[in-house]
């Protein structure tokens, strides 16, 4: 499911309260910036964030903007336990979408927001942080993953 491109969400699909209840109640425990619907289980475009103590929720998010250079960040996943390494990322990202009414939330923020909201929507098209490492790096990563005790 990870590797799968997620589905828009319908409006008015009570599933969806119960979807963002559980992204929401996952994203709260202390250390999680963000965690997207595949994540738990389910193949629908939503994501959830907690950054520096701002907790939010987005439905069939859309990237608006990315800005600034890319810059070498340390990036973890919850799919991916206990591990971090350096990937390129922008520093500000913005990204629009809905709530559970079919109101307009933007999304948007740089550092650790601008890194979360990129990583969660990357989720939701299907990719894996570690796809995007260097070579060396991701060498490494897929050596650290088969050696750990949750693979």
């Amino acid at each position: 499911m990870l590797r799968t491109v997620s589905d828009p969400i319908s409006l008015g699909d009570l599933a969806a309260v119960d979807l963002v209840a559980d992204l929401l109640d996952t994203v709260v425990v202390p250390g999680r910036a963000g965690v997207a619907a595949c994540q738990i289980g389910v193949s629908l475009r939503a994501f959830s964030v907690n950054v520096d103590g701002a907790v939010a929720y987005i439905i069939n998010p859309v990237l608006v903007e990315v800005s600034g250079q890319p810059e070498l960040v340390e990036e973890g996943c919850l799919s991916v336990p206990g591990l971090q390494f350096p990937r390129l990322r922008y520093p500000y990202a913005s990204v629009t979408g809905v709530d559970l009414e079919g109101e307009a939330v933007i999304l948007e923020g740089s550092g650790l927001m601008a890194q979360a909201l990129q990583h969660e929507l990357d989720h939701l098209n299907g990719h894996l942080f570690i796809q995007e490492l260097d070579r060396e790096t991701k060498r490494d990563a897929m050596r650290q993953i088969r050696e750990s005790p949750w693979f």
